[in-house]
């Protein structure tokens, strides 16, 4: 879990702490610290293993016998004697030299190296340039996030021990180009604490307090209560909320680290149900618990606002979280009930269950409403359909412009964090009109996921370029991956961050 501090760790003189965090503090030096418990030497595909030690013969060997061929984040470990002592060496593979490589060769030493008992541990950075070593930094920072709060019991074994990660390096570089990378992990990490929470620790006031912290980044927080979104005619997200003893807050997170030259923000917005049974329209059991992470668009948004202001990027971007809870209570909104939007049209509730939209609708208004922006993205885990048709490898992409739908799947594609474009059109359209009203909430079985951009669709004002990200299958994982262990993976922080660095970004 991330800690209220960092570890209070000594490092030799003459060290630059770029990042201190979670369970691991990324470390700079010109030379080898002294107390490195374990050296690491990354290796090109289909380089020659020449580590910098008296025993390199033995690691070539042992390289050969292992089948190492440098693949990305793969890695061979040997111990031999130095000075009399015994060492332990990591040969970790980079790949073909993508920064994605790099990131998975940090990923995979903070993997093995993190509950090993090692708590220094150096990498050779000679012959590698800055932004391979930032992203080495990033990598390893990003997989040593845990979330450790509710463990009462782990084994001395089980704890992780790493607590420093040096790159070996006089790179003058080096020093920016790590602390733009640690930015954003720092934004990432924020997520994933998020989404990890329980709901009974995460819920709509506690989001908000959890995040407040940005403002002594600079970045400016707006906060609506029930009375406020009341006033403004929210009746789409205060009809979710109405169920629940928890109330609704609609939470707006402005960065501007341009000085006022950019006048119009970029809007992100995302859905935060901080658990959703269902409603009335309830969910089978099996399964639910995994609704803790519902809020995982706002997580993506609030991570991703402080990604920008860590690294204090020249950029203005606003970031919007509708924030409820979906519960059935005696007071829970019924299937057929009819709301009212804050735009005006009508909603008829077919099923409690497609809450996510009704959320949006009102907080993407809201924010065209108050901020005036050109383009609009919003973050959601909308539907399960989403995860039938793209399992847990891409998030869902529906766009109304075809120029900011090419900018984000190669954003997703730079960062790591894939998309996959889904059509909208006019007959998908057609089938979420209600016979009662302006808009039915849900259409048929089919096509699910494009019904429900549909949807949100109508809430976009003409003229706005707009984008919608169904996350589903992206913000959890049952397993461990390049850069993250089973759980929250947070999705999203690195795909914005990259679309802003690209394209929304002053000179």
């Amino acid at each position: 879990m991330l800690i209220s501090g960092p570890h209070q760790v000594l490092v030799p003189a003459g060290t630059l702490i770029i990042a201190r965090s979670f369970f691991m503090q990324i470390a700079i030096s010109a030379t080898r610290p002294t107390d490195a418990g374990c050296l690491i030497f990354p290796v090109a595909k289909g380089a020659d293993v020449t580590p910098g030690i008296e025993a390199a013969a033995l690691a070539a060997q042992a390289a050969t016998a292992s089948r190492f061929k440098g693949e990305a984040g793969s890695i061979v470990e040997l111990f031999v004697s130095e000075g009399g002592n015994a060492l332990r060496v990591l040969l970790v593979g980079t790949g073909e030299g993508k920064l994605s490589d790099f990131e998975s060769a940090g990923a995979a030493i903070t993997a093995r190296l993190l509950t090993s008992g090692v708590t220094s541990a150096a990498v050779d950075g000679a012959g590698l340039e800055a932004d391979a070593l930032a992203h080495i930094g990033l990598g390893a920072q990003l997989r040593s996030w845990r979330i450790d709060t509710y463990r009462t019991k782990l084994s001395e074994k089980a704890k992780p021990s790493l607590e420093t990660l040096t790159l070996v390096s006089d790179s003058a570089q080096l020093p920016d180009a790590l602390a733009d990378q640690m930015g954003v992990a720092q934004g990432v990490a924020l997520t994933k604490e998020l989404v990890a929470e329980p709901a009974n620790i995460m819920y709509p006031e506690s989001f908000v307090e959890r995040v407040r912290h940005l403002a002594d980044l600079g970045v400016e927080v707006t906060v609506l209560d029930e009375n406020d979104m009341a006033k403004l005619g929210m009746g789409a997200l205060l009809g979710v909320a109405q169920g629940s003893h928890r109330k609704p807050r609609l939470l707006a997170l402005r960065w501007d680290g341009t000085g006022g030259a950019q006048e119009t923000p970029l809007v992100l917005v995302g859905k935060g149900v901080t658990f959703d049974t269902g409603g009335i329209s309830i969910k089978p059991a099996a399964g639910m618990e995994d609704m803790k992470w519902d809020m995982g668009g706002a997580g993506a948004v609030a991570g991703t606002l402080k990604a920008l202001a860590s690294r204090k990027a020249p950029t203005h971007v606003v970031g919007i979280c509708g924030l409820v809870e979906n519960m059935p209570d005696g007071n829970a909104q019924r299937p057929g009930d009819i709301v009212t939007t804050m735009s005006g049209q009508t909603v008829e509730v077919l099923n409690t269950d497609a809450e996510g939209r009704l959320v949006l609708c009102d907080a993407i208004w809201w924010a065209q409403e108050t901020y005036k922006p050109n383009t609009v993205i919003d973050l959601a885990t909308l539907t399960g359909a989403m995860i039938v048709a793209l399992g847990f490898e891409h998030g869902g992409l529906f766009a109304n412009d075809d120029g900011l739908a090419n900018q984000l799947l190669t954003a997703g594609l730079q960062s790591g964090e894939k998309l996959w474009r889904f059509p909208m059109s006019e007959a998908y359209d057609k089938l979420i009109d209600s016979p009662i009203a302006d808009i039915k909430n849900i259409g048929p079985r089919y096509g699910g996921s494009i019904t429900a951009a549909q949807f949100i669709k109508r809430f976009v004002q003409d003229d706005v370029k707009w984008a919608h990200l169904d996350i589903a299958g992206m913000v959890w994982a049952d397993k461990p991956g390049a850069t993250w262990d089973k759980g929250a993976t947070g999705y999203g922080v690195r795909l914005l961050d990259q679309l802003i660095r690209d394209h929304y970004e002053v000179a």
